[in-house]
């Protein structure tokens, strides 16, 4: 496999700049070799991430350079691999950590018969920002291997369970009087 090195060299002070390119690789999921030194595979999407960093980069006086390369020893090109799934897998376990918190909730909110509009968007919230999340991470995942299926697995499950909610707060709302004004007092 083709790789994109990219090099920097960032000013300490003030540190805006080096947390700026660190979140915006960690977000594209390159995997950070050493000190200013990240590996991203070489496909357009990251080439041009990559250039727009560098040209953001160098506006500001900062040096940085990218490069193509290819490991020249297969155990190298292993380790990187492996770097890049266990990365993903400490995404996915977090992930997988929420969702099953917020399987937990709407488990509790059920047992207490907690039908309410309220609650169900509150939990749609939450589900909407796992789906986010999920999509983030997948957008880095570039082995697909590790939790990943584990991840979409339980993602289903969450889906699932918060339309077997949805259902049982739009029956019990629909099931109860109407409040309000009577349509006869009109």
């Amino acid at each position: 496999m083709d790789w994109i090195l990219f090099l920097s060299q960032l000013p300490t002070n003030p540190s805006s700049l080096r947390v700026t390119v660190w979140r915006k690789m960690r977000a594209n999921g390159a995997l950070g070799l050493q000190n200013g030194v990240w590996m991203l595979p070489d496909v357009p999407e990251q080439n041009h991430f990559l250039q727009e960093l560098l040209e953001s980069v160098q506006k500001q006086g900062a040096r940085c350079q990218i490069f193509k390369v290819r490991p020249l020893d297969t155990a190298v090109e292993k380790e990187i691999l492996e770097r890049f799934i266990s990365d993903r897998n400490e995404e996915y376990s977090e992930f997988i950590e929420r969702c099953q918190d917020f399987q937990a909730e709407i488990t509790r909110e059920t047992e207490k018969q907690k039908f309410t509009f309220a609650e169900l968007e509150e939990n749609e919230q939450d589900l909407q920002r796992l789906t986010t999340w999920l999509e983030k991470i997948q957008k880095r995942d570039f082995t697909g291997g590790g939790k990943a299926q584990l991840a979409a697995d339980i993602f289903e499950k969450c889906k699932s369970i918060f339309e077997v909610f949805a259902t049982a707060v739009y029956n019990r709302t629909s099931n109860e009087p109407a409040t309000g004004l009577d349509s006869t007092n009109e």
